[in-house]
């Protein structure tokens, strides 16, 4: 049996970790095989990479460098991790993946959704089955982060007119990929937010 590869996607304290710990502990309750990851990371080569991304220090880097190592990752994460953990039949449950090069780097960054998805080309075959966005305005999503200000990182510390882009490029992302993209009230409660993934995860399980 194929496994299903789910990603989750959003701007800086949206709830996707809670969400995706939350679905973990669900679906292996229910006798699933479930793999939990997280992008950029995911393996220890890539976890390598999502460390100069991310890092406070690396202020100098330019969007083209940031893009290109957030591929190298993601093309280690997958060959290693994602690819064969789905032919084991295993569902993934992966805290970002290409949707967030093209929200942050594409149109954020103003790279460009072409020139992103050139720099991805290895992974474009393998695409997510189904990607969760947790839709919450900056503002609001923001607020959560005076409660984990030791753990701010590069792009946490961005400006709120970026975050803002951030948000507005993953709607152009919805527009674009409306099958595979599923908008989730990011202002619902936990066990709401919760409750309408399992609805639409199920979905793809039947």
């Amino acid at each position: 049996m194929k496994g299903l590869f789910i990603t989750f996607e959003g701007g800086e304290c949206s709830g996707k970790t809670t969400l995706i710990q939350s679905l973990n502990e669900y679906y292996k309750n229910k006798g699933y095989k479930v793999i939990l990851t997280r992008e950029p990371g995911g393996t220890p080569i890539a976890e390598q990479i999502r460390n100069v991304i991310l890092d406070n220090n690396n202020i100098a880097m330019t969007p083209k460098c940031e893009a290109l190592l957030y591929a190298a990752s993601r093309i280690q994460h997958l060959e290693e991790k994602i690819l064969p953990s789905l032919n084991e039949g295993a569902i993934i449950l992966c805290d970002r993946f290409l949707d967030s090069s093209l929200a942050y780097q594409g149109y954020a960054r103003k790279l460009g959704f072409d020139l992103v998805l050139e720099a991805n080309k290895f992974a474009l075959p393998y695409l997510p089955d189904l990607t969760l966005l947790i839709d919450i305005a900056p503002e609001i999503a923001l607020k959560r982060m005076s409660e984990r200000l030791d753990k701010v990182n590069r792009l946490d510390a961005e400006s709120i007119n970026f975050h803002h882009l951030v948000y507005e490029g993953y709607h152009k992302l919805v527009e674009l990929y409306p099958n595979r993209i599923k908008k989730i009230d990011g202002t619902m409660t936990k066990e709401e937010v919760l409750s309408a993934s399992i609805n639409l995860i199920n979905s793809y399980l039947e």
